[in-house]
């Protein structure tokens, strides 16, 4: 009778243990999982960044130089007579989830960039593209300004100033 009594409490111990090893490796998973997840909504910002600065740029290219007055200007061009469209729909800031942008204000008081209101800090800190060596360091997602300047306008120079865009490259060799 004795022994069936360790026996029974050394299966207890046991089964105590592997469940405690369980858990650990649940929350290591789950930490994982959490930390992935947010490197994909911050992948998707500076994706969806990136959209909203280049429709800006065309915006802006694209008839008088002037800066759309909101972000919806950039789905219909009112501007033109016809329909001209930069963006296919206004796209939610992946990393609040929201509709609701940041914006940067034009000297205009039209709308040259756009920001996350995210103030949570960011994984990726080095190794941007150079168009977007300005997020380099910044200390939340709010410090990602995807800011269109023309490149004969000049830039102020302070912390998180965007480069004026570079003139684009010439596909067109030239004369031989």
């Amino acid at each position: 009778m004795r022994r069936i009594r360790c026996a029974a409490g050394f299966t207890y111990l046991t089964v105590l243990i592997v469940v405690a090893i369980m858990g650990v490796g649940l929350a290591l998973v789950g930490e994982l999982w959490h930390t992935a997840a947010a490197r994909e909504r911050e992948a998707a910002l500076l994706h969806v960044g990136e959209q909203y600065r280049r429709a800006i740029e065309r915006y802006v290219l694209g008839g008088p130089r002037q800066y759309p007055r909101t972000l919806a200007d950039l789905l219909q061009d009112p501007r033109k007579p016809g329909v001209e469209r930069y963006l296919r729909q206004l796209y939610p800031d992946p990393v609040t989830n929201s509709d609701d942008w940041g914006l940067v204000k034009a000297p205009d008081g039209g709308v040259m960039g756009v920001h996350s209101r995210s103030t949570g800090k960011p994984f990726k800190a080095t190794r941007f593209p150079p168009a977007l060596a300005a997020f380099e360091g910044a200390k939340t997602y709010a410090d990602w300004k995807f800011v269109f300047v023309p490149a004969d306008q000049p830039v102020a120079q302070k912390p998180g100033a965007v480069k004026p865009a570079a003139p684009p490259a010439s596909t067109n060799p030239g004369p031989r």
